[in-house]
């Protein structure tokens, strides 16, 4: 199953009242697991961003005006989430904007039954508890250090982890490396590495079948087998 991770910044809170996307990246998912493969991009507003705005995700207006504006990378953009489903912290935020870009494109918004949102999940999962993205870092001992500031790409990436610990992909990956490593044959790639043993002989001994005689003949008209016992037409 794909799924994209997307995560954005902004110029501010309110795409209606003006505030556009300045930075989006996606990374996706198959069943639950980073692939590696990622989209990035900055993303000129054609406004300004607020100071403290550039105080919460430091990309400052300098460090756009020579980025393409929304309408010149919605195309691959597109092309890069498919019809995925997209999760999203706080999806109503985020496709929000999505859509308000799109609309300015000229292009149909996406149903908001493509998100899944994770922050909703979490609120399920421990109600009452913190569910920012950084909370539910620390609670599954996720590794901060390079969120110094918000940044769309070290965000995505981090909720691709938050995600499958959400969702118990985590421990359900662990058990079936483990189902594979124990099915492999030794040698096969991904296998364990086991000695090789010969097959254990199980035909029996002369002693065996000597001993197999003398209680058939024992036991007469009774014996189940045998050349002459009944059980030889069954």
């Amino acid at each position: 199953m794909r799924e994209v991770v997307l995560d954005t910044e902004t110029t501010g809170l309110d795409p209606d009242g003006g505030d556009r996307i300045i930075e989006i990246a996606c990374v996706e998912l198959i069943d639950q697991l980073p692939t590696g493969a990622v989209y990035h991009q900055l993303i000129n507003p054609e406004r300004d961003v607020p100071a403290e705005a550039v105080a919460v995700h430091g990309i400052s207006n300098e460090r756009l005006a020579s980025e393409p504006v929304f309408a010149a990378t919605v195309d691959a953009f597109v092309e890069f989430i498919g019809d995925s489903p997209l999760v999203i912290h706080n999806a109503v935020f985020d496709m929000r904007f999505i859509n308000c870009e799109f609309g300015l494109c000229g292009r149909p918004a996406i149903p908001s039954n493509r998100a899944v949102d994770t922050l909703a999940i979490a609120r399920q999962k421990f109600p009452g508890a913190p569910a920012s993205l950084d909370a539910l870092c620390k609670r599954f001992e996720i590794d901060l250090a390079e969120r110094e500031k918000h940044n769309a790409l070290v965000d995505a990436r981090l909720l691709a982890r938050v995600y499958l610990e959400l969702v118990g992909g985590a421990q359900r990956g662990f058990d079936l490396t483990a189902t594979r490593n124990i099915a492999s044959p030794a040698g096969s790639a991904g296998g364990p590495d086991r000695p090789y043993r010969e097959p254990r002989p199980h035909a029996p001994t002369p002693e065996e079948l000597a001993a197999h005689a003398g209680l058939v003949a024992q036991l007469g008209d009774k014996a189940l087998w045998g050349s002459e016992g009944p059980g030889q037409d069954a």
